[in-house]
């Protein structure tokens, strides 16, 4: 296991496991630069449940916009999160939503390796 990728907040198995496959053939100082990248844009897990609570205290979609979903989040903060519906399905389906969010981002970084 890879300490920089340990090193990241609330990291989960799977989350460890895909970013050692798409960095297993980099060299230690690609890696390096991978985590730097990956780190800065990385979302955290918890932080995203608890920006995904405040939908219930009148500030529903900043966890989607957090995310990159501007028009869904613009569409909860006016509709309460769907009539609350939507925020109750993303409480349970946050780290799914926060894995995807951060698969997206490491595939991203990729790219951006591969530019420079």
């Amino acid at each position: 296991m890879d300490p920089m990728f340990m090193s990241l907040p609330n990291i989960d198995p799977a989350e460890i496991m895909f970013l050692q496959n798409i960095t297993k053939e980099m060299s230690d100082d690609d890696k390096k630069k991978f985590f730097l990248i990956y780190q800065s844009r990385r979302r955290d897990p918890q932080m995203m449940l608890l920006l995904t609570l405040l939908g219930f205290v009148g500030v529903a979609g900043i966890h989607r916009m957090m995310q990159g979903e501007l028009g869904l989040g613009i569409v909860y903060l006016f509709t309460a999160g769907l009539c609350f519906i939507g925020t109750i399905i993303d409480i349970f389906n946050y780290k799914k939503l926060v894995n995807d969010y951060n698969q997206r981002v490491a595939a991203e970084c990729l790219q951006m390796m591969k530019m420079f």
